[in-house]
């Protein structure tokens, strides 16, 4: 069967004026991902991205760590969801809940848990860039242009929740579970799966085996 080496983004700039890009940190985690596939003579014949800036500079990041220049095709079905017009629109029914500008990060987590089960229960209104099933859809349809694809080794860097959302339809999991995935996605985690135009099934989640060492533990994050 073929194989997809489906990543989270590197460190996005959680906090500044563009989230959308990656922070120092995000860069080096992407750098040496790319080094540990090179170590491992894990290469590929397809990289596949969303059309976000922090998708494709970890995909960048990648193939500057492992030497390799391999035409980026962008999918935009591996987006991130719009989560600033979900979380904003479960506040607007939900006002009293907003968290202090100077809370702590765990409190944005908790917020957008909440923000995300409701949406998916269709209880923050429809004046959203897409539905939860828009969102889950299109993620689908997005592997599926993978497993068709007929290619044998496929990078694809995509965010938290397009992989949970992969999860969440291949495994059958509640949407209560899936959003708990969301959340415990690293970045530039290796999520490692096996495909052909059948499906695809899963051989490991969340793996960070190139940040797992003494030196870069430090670099191990979640946003």
């Amino acid at each position: 069967m073929a194989q997809l080496y489906l990543v989270r983004h590197g460190q996005a700039s959680f906090g500044a004026a563009d989230y959308d890009k990656l922070s120092d940190i995000g860069h080096k985690q992407s750098l040496l991902l790319g080094q540990y596939f090179a170590e491992r003579d894990i290469t590929f014949d397809s990289v596949v991205t969303g059309d976000m800036r922090r998708h494709k500079e970890t995909a960048a990041g990648i193939q500057k760590g492992g030497e390799t220049a391999i035409p980026v095709i962008t999918d935009s079905g591996w987006n991130e969801f719009d989560f600033d017009a979900v979380v904003s629109a479960y506040l607007a029914v939900n006002p009293l809940i907003r968290p202090a500008a100077d809370a702590p990060r765990s409190e944005f987590y908790r917020l957008l848990k909440s923000a995300m089960f409701a949406w998916s229960q269709q209880e923050i209104g429809s004046n959203l860039p897409e539905s939860w099933d828009q969102f889950t859809g299109r993620v689908a349809e997005a592997v599926e242009r993978i497993c068709a694809s007929g290619a044998k080794n496929v990078l694809v860097a995509s965010s938290g929740g397009a992989i949970a959302i992969t999860m969440m339809n291949m495994l059958g999991l509640t949407v209560d579970k899936t959003v708990n995935f969301n959340l415990q996605i690293k970045n530039t985690s290796i999520n490692h799966f096996f495909f052909n135009r059948d499906g695809i099934q899963l051989s490991s989640f969340n793996n960070v085996g190139h940040l797992d060492l003494p030196g870069h533990k430090s670099l191990i994050t979640y946003s």
